[in-house]
């Protein structure tokens, strides 16, 4: 039975490969939402042989032999993950009642307003834990869910005996199938675009469909950077029947892992467009929904599914959190990197966790470490960085590749490599010294060949740490990832803390000085556009020639952060934002004052 409560107003999002990889063991009995990475199958049947340990559960290897091995690690170690949040759910509603117990704390976590908070107090303050409170404990309260994550650019092909294998092999087919034959009820995040060959492959599940009561068993997320990849994506799934109960829009730079930058979209304009067509956008993919249904002679529910509307991306303060909430009637707000400082959360090594604790504006920047070329938010002197680094020195760039999740490219081999690899990095070195570049140009090529970190291993590596079990590859060596806004934290905090700062009864910044939230976003836009500029034209006296693409390109860019200057202006004034409102100007002069060249073509 659903309960008709509506709980907290968060949830924590994927984050790297093993920081979130057990936190719905850790949090979803208290009714916290989170999200587990599905790229690594090896981690996760590593971490499933520790936890049947730790409870006392039944285990059988599925060793890489095994036909399918991927898909039936990831639904063995899913189905693991519910049955132990079911057990400690259970205790927690079964504890003896007393200060402090794990039912306390689950109603202590909520929001003060939560109507299941106040109901619950009103009650045993006047007839204590009795048996109808028990009952009425039991049909109430829900764990959090446990959500998967699939980034739709990390969907490898599998051969096997040097013969590829059918598409449903590839990695993120495999992950999807290995969730969709869980046990679990909840829903699937998925990432970094349109990939229009995994999401035809939802249809093969019954899962995704509405079964004889109308029920979606399993869901789908979309997590999206604007309106317009959401209308399209959203359309392509209706078409075959299959809807998204929620979309999870993600700051393009004030966020953790991987950054997919708009051209100067901002995140305030991105949500006010979303508040605006919500319901339309709801109605246009139902009518398209309702239309692949019936085509495929499935009921027709007599109205829309629930689709909610989400946002996340350096979120930092109760003031904050509330503002998404009500300025644009999200549903929940994600917190990310903020959680990574939270052990009774997410799962990082301490040496990392003290390397997050003293990191500074400064330490945490946009690099271009990620074998799959798409921007990422990384961490300075990380433990995987000074391992690259000794490579390179000795003379040796480039990982071994152990992993080979990320092995997609084909500029110089007929069976795709990663660009963090050795052997790819010592073709791309190669064929730069024949393209008689300048001293500098070659040097400037060479080092971001060679910036290419194992993030296969590293992002994995902390939870073996943290765990003690063995690994082989790069010991000690750990990436991490965590957004800019993570430089304004400097402690670690309990879940209790935690989750009293989002919703303001208490805080945990030490600093003052802490930009707003859209605020930090338009800087680092900025800061992106410079780097941008100074790509395009070159850093000499005399600029590059551009191209009209890429003057579109900067015209739609500053076209774009002009009007997002504009609605913070008029959002701050509504909002009585005196003190962002001088910050904004500041930041408006910034980019008026930007060199910008390349506004006029010189190349046809």
């Amino acid at each position: 039975m659903t309960n008709s409560y509506s709980n907290h107003n968060f949830h924590i999002p994927v984050m790297g490969v093993a920081f979130t990889i057990d936190s719905p063991i850790k949090v979803a009995p208290y009714g916290i939402s989170s999200v587990i990475s599905m790229v690594d199958d090896t981690l996760l049947e590593q971490l499933r042989a520790y936890y049947c340990a730790q409870f006392n559960l039944a285990y059988n290897e599925i060793t890489a032999k095994m036909e399918d091995f991927r898909a039936k690690r990831i639904t063995a170690y899913l189905n693991m993950v519910q049955e132990i949040v079911h057990l400690k759910f259970e205790d927690l509603k079964n504890a003896a009642w007393e200060k402090g117990c794990e039912l306390e704390k689950y109603f202590q976590l909520l929001p003060d307003y939560a109507t299941l908070k106040k109901d619950f107090y009103a009650r045993i303050n006047i007839e204590g834990m009795t048996s109808d409170l028990r009952a009425w404990v039991n049909r109430n309260l829900s764990p959090g869910a446990i959500d998967i994550n699939i980034m739709t650019k990390l969907d490898r092909e599998n051969f096997k005996d040097g013969e590829k294998l059918p598409s449903e092999f590839n990695d993120a087919h495999a992950a999807l199938r290995g969730f969709a034959n869980s046990n679990l009820s909840s829903s699937v995040v998925l990432s970094a675009g349109l990939n229009p060959r995994l999401y035809s492959y939802f249809e093969q599940f019954k899962d995704f469909y509405p079964d004889a009561l109308g029920v979606l068993k399993k869901q789908i997320i979309l997590k999206i950077s604007d309106y317009r990849s959401a209308l399209i994506q959203g359309k392509f799934l209706a078409k075959k029947g299959l809807w998204v109960s929620e979309f999870r829009m993600e700051s393009g730079l004030n966020c953790g892992g991987h950054a997919f930058a708009t051209e100067g979209l901002l995140m305030g304009p991105i949500l006010e467009e979303f508040k605006i067509h919500r319901d339309e956008l709801k109605q246009t993919l139902f009518e398209l929904y309702s239309a692949a249904l019936t085509e495929k002679n499935i009921p027709v529910p007599s109205q829309a599914y629930e689709q909610k509307f989400t946002a996340q991306g350096g979120v930092g303060t109760a003031q904050e959190h509330e503002m998404l909430l009500h300025q644009y009637n999200l549903d929940a707000v994600g917190w990310g990197s903020t959680f990574l400082l939270v052990p009774e959360a997410t799962t990082v090594d301490d040496a990392t966790l003290s390397l997050l604790c003293e990191a500074k504006e400064k330490d945490l920047y946009l690099s271009h470490n990620s074998p799959l070329g798409v921007r990422f938010n990384n961490i300075r002197n990380n433990s995987m960085a000074h391992k690259k680094d000794a490579l390179i020195e000795k003379n040796r760039p480039g990982s071994a590749c152990p992993k080979k999740f990320s092995v997609l490219n084909k500029d110089y081999t007929e069976e795709p490599i990663c660009t963090g690899s050795r052997q790819y990095q010592h073709l791309r070195l190669a064929e730069l010294k024949t393209l008689g570049l300048s001293d500098a140009e070659l040097q400037r090529q060479s080092d971001l060949a060679t910036s290419k970190e194992c993030l296969c291993v590293g992002l994995a590596n902390a939870a073996l740490m943290k765990y003690n079990i063995g690994t082989k590859y790069y010991l000690d060596s750990v990436s991490i990832c965590p957004g800019p806004n993570l430089a304004y934290f400097d402690h670690l905090v309990s879940l209790q803390e935690m989750v009293d700062h989002i919703y303001g009864r208490t805080n945990i910044l030490n600093r003052s000085d802490r930009p707003q939230v859209f605020l930090k976003e338009l800087d680092l836009y900025l800061n992106f556009l410079e780097e941008v500029i100074t790509e395009t034209i070159g850093s000499g006296a005399t600029p590059l020639p551009v191209t009209k693409q890429k003057a579109a390109y900067f015209q739609s860019f500053l076209k774009n952060l002009n009007e997002g200057i504009g609605y913070y202006q008029n959002l701050f004034a509504e909002l009585k934002y005196i003190k962002e409102l001088e910050q904004l100007n500041g930041l408006q002069s910034r980019l008026w004052q930007m060199n910008m060249p390349v506004m006029e073509p010189v190349l046809a």
